[in-house]
């Protein structure tokens, strides 16, 4: 498909891409890697162009070399066209603030070895600045979702494949991406994450999320996109919807009840006198091996058979259904606990005074000299057994005993007087 130019400039104005603007426009996309003394060694990327739309699960597919990882790079920013153009969400992909709303899952799970799953997905979330309440439930939904509950403070090191690619599929949806590019994903997985994965993705897409999905797997690709582009040397040789690419023209399918021989005679009978064609085969439908093995799986779960790897997973995270229920609940939460905790201040009584220290009080003893501590200007400090709590009714005038300060003036008139006589 040729995008036109159009297109492609409507998308770089950098507003937010409403339904129907692509997320992704690629035209003549060219990537050519060079040897040390700048001569092309490989052109990985050859003059592809196609789009990606909003709410659209997009495959890339391809086998091994054919381009899909070096385009997805592109779209990342993560490597320099050769030639044509690239923008995703309007923007150059080299745009930083483009970068928060794409989740990424790479080919090869590039983990801290020493960190648990736990500390792995708290640690992407800081790099999203996700708010610690958030974070921490965002973690436990996910944990949860791959199955890693159980595994969830072991180091990565310790993760076998599969366990690393559930733990980087969750990294990959920490910060809620509008658009998640899943590049080989099922790789080491079994079959029951292989399902998970490929009903994560269709969910996805009912949700409105833009995913692009690359594998060389067609088998999982083609029970979840909605269109595909086929690569091959690093150009396109088919691009369209699942019905159109797959969909048999030479040929029909008839499902019935099982029939005995007689009725197949008849039927090819009539077929070769209408048609001028007969009955090419008769067969039973065969049960999909998938199918087979997570039947024998969900009979071992009944049967609370233990597995020390990791687990079938839950359901998709909550936060990734996007339910408008939840959302208000967060909102609500989060606003009480901005709140102060004590919204209303008791009124002060009369004749009530605080119950900090009189300051005019301490004047009076400062200016009186202070007799017993120790002059204000050589830094010491006199200390007082503290004295009980009088009643809110006494007034402070009260609570001084006069008596003790007029011994004090009356120490310090005392030299002054057997001066003079």
């Amino acid at each position: 498909m040729v995008t036109s130019g159009a297109a492609l400039e409507s998308s770089d104005t950098g507003a937010a891409s409403p339904a129907g603007r692509p997320i992704v426009v690629c035209q003549s996309l060219t990537k050519t890697f060079k040897d040390f003394w700048m001569r092309d060694r490989a052109r990985a990327v050859d003059s592809i162009s196609f789009e990606i739309l909003p709410r659209e699960v997009f495959g890339l597919l391809g086998p091994n070399g054919s381009g899909k990882s070096t385009t997805i790079k592109l779209m990342l920013g993560l490597l320099k066209p050769t030639s044509g153009r690239i923008a995703v969400f309007g923007k150059p992909p080299t745009d930083v603030e483009i970068k928060r709303r794409i989740g990424y899952l790479p080919e090869e799970s590039y983990l801290y070895p020493f960190l648990n799953a736990r500390e792995t997905l708290d640690y992407y979330g800081r790099l999203f600045n996700i708010e610690r309440r958030t974070r921490l439930r965002r973690i436990e939904e996910l944990l949860e979702m791959v199955g890693l509950q159980g595994a969830q403070f072991r180091q990565v090191r310790e993760y076998s494949k599969g366990m690393q690619r559930r733990i980087g599929i969750a990294q990959a949806l920490i910060n809620d991406p509008d658009f998640l590019i899943l590049d080989e994903p099922t790789t080491g997985l079994d079959p029951i994450g292989t399902r998970q994965v490929k009903d994560l993705i269709i969910e996805l897409g009912r949700r409105g999320k833009t995913v692009l999905l690359s594998s060389h797997l067609l088998a999982d690709v083609e029970d979840c996109v909605d269109r595909m582009v086929i690569l091959y040397g690093g150009r396109i040789r088919a691009e369209g919807t699942c019905d159109s690419l797959l969909s048999a023209t030479d040929r029909m399918t008839i499902e019935s009840e099982p029939l005995d021989d007689a009725t197949v005679s008849e039927i090819d009978t009539v077929l070769r006198r209408r048609a001028g064609t007969g009955v090419l085969r008769v067969s039973k439908p065969r049960q999909r091996l998938e199918e087979l093995f997570l039947d024998i799986v969900k009979r071992a779960q009944v049967e609370r058979l233990g597995t020390s790897g990791a687990t079938h997973g839950g359901q998709t995270a909550a936060f990734l259904k996007g339910t408008e229920g939840e959302a208000l609940i967060e909102r609500l939460v989060t606003a009480s606990d901005e709140a102060p905790a004590a919204s209303v201040v008791p009124a002060v009584e009369e004749g009530i005074r605080p119950s900090g220290p009189d300051v005019s009080i301490i004047d009076t003893l400062v200016s009186s000299g202070g007799g017993g501590g120790g002059s204000v200007g050589d830094g010491s400090v006199a200390r007082a057994d503290p004295a009980p709590a009088s009643p809110p009714s006494m007034k402070a005038d009260d609570r001084v005993d006069r008596s003790v300060i007029d011994s004090l003036l009356a120490r310090e008139d005392e030299p002054k007087g057997r001066s003079e006589s």
